[in-house]
């Protein structure tokens, strides 16, 4: 009993007498962010029990704020390059925090290894907290990490399988794409087929299922195909749809590098846009106005979808429940549709 009584009580102690990590321990230690109310009180009772002793100075180090927030893309890096979109968002983010004095760190989290190192670089204490970009359904297991510690988090578009537990800022991406399909029917398209984009993200089932729903009984499932919001994926799709040979007059692709990809494969196949068939995007990315046609689209504040993240974030952060929005889009009609 001698070694026993003489040796000074550890965090692994307090773990192991209060049956949570020894991560949930520091972190009660440090002041109690990021952790629930049973877990900390456990890990309290744990203290007393163990008789575990809190360093003072180290206590006073690790409290104090980090004051930097996460950007955290959970895509590859070449998507980080290929889609104008998170360059929006990053610098828009960006410009909302400098407001404030805080800086914006890029966290890459496309593979396990990323998700890892991501993972422990937010709960080690380097940033306030994370703003979540392109959540793909099944790639998330990380974020259920994050979660459980209560590492404030907003994210862009709805985080499926989180949608009740993380703050979200998200474009109305069914009534968007309704609208889009009801322009390309009313301006006489009769057969209109679709790029749909992945079924793992919110953005691309939203969009799917109001095409699927303005359509109604005119839907035919031969003229859905699938793509993953790459250019390629666009030109593949339109191959496909070309290849199946059921006739079509118009596309909708779930966004606009989708829909410069299928642009490229009609005039390859000497189709004429928007003659023979009218092709529309979603984003109103900068490439819709770079291709020939100019593409219509459905334009989404990225702007000020990512200065809304910004807000609701610092608002957690604060200690406020997380909040969830949802931004109006708008028809931007030019010469492909």
């Amino acid at each position: 009993m001698g070694d026993q009584a003489r040796k000074r009580p550890t965090i692994e102690d307090v773990a192991r007498e209060s049956g949570v990590s020894r991560g949930t321990v520091s972190r009660v230690l440090n002041g109690g962010h990021w952790v629930s109310p049973d877990a900390r009180t456990a890990v309290e009772a744990a203290i007393k029990k163990t008789g575990y002793r809190i360093n003072p100075h180290a206590r006073n180090l690790a409290t104090a704020r980090a004051n930097s927030i996460a950007f955290l893309l959970t895509e590859s890096h070449d998507r980080l390059f290929e889609d104008p979109n998170f360059s929006v968002l990053m610098r828009s983010a960006a410009a909302a925090l400098a407001e404030r004095d805080l800086p914006l760190v890029l966290l890459m989290a496309g593979s396990d290894d990323e998700q890892r190192r991501a993972t422990e670089f937010i709960m080690g204490g380097h940033v306030d907290g994370a703003l979540l970009v392109s959540s793909h359904r099944g790639r998330e297991g990380f974020l259920a990490d994050l979660v459980a510690a209560e590492v404030p988090i907003v994210a862009c578009g709805v985080p499926l399988g989180y949608e009740r537990k993380v703050g979200y800022v998200a474009a109305d991406d069914y009534e968007g794409a309704r609208d889009l399909v009801a322009y390309l029917r009313d301006s006489g398209r009769q057969a209109i087929a679709t790029i749909t984009g992945p079924s793992d993200t919110s953005g691309g089932t939203q969009r799917l299922e109001a095409y699927r729903v303005e359509l109604g009984d005119a839907f035919d499932d031969r003229l859905v195909v699938e793509g993953d919001y790459s250019r390629t994926s666009g030109e593949r799709g339109m191959r496909e749809l070309i290849a199946r040979g059921v006739p079509f007059d118009a596309v909708f692709a779930a966004n606009d590098a989708m829909a410069a990809g299928a642009l490229d494969v009609l005039r390859e196949a000497g189709l004429r846009v928007p003659d023979d068939v009218a092709v529309a995007g979603f984003d109103d990315a900068p490439i819709a106005q770079r291709v020939e046609p100019e593409l219509t689209t459905m334009r989404q504040p990225f702007d000020r979808i990512a200065r809304e993240m910004v807000r609701l974030l610092l608002d957690v952060i604060d200690g406020q429940p997380a909040a969830r929005m949802t931004m109006p889009t708008e028809l931007v009609v030019r010469e492909s549709a």
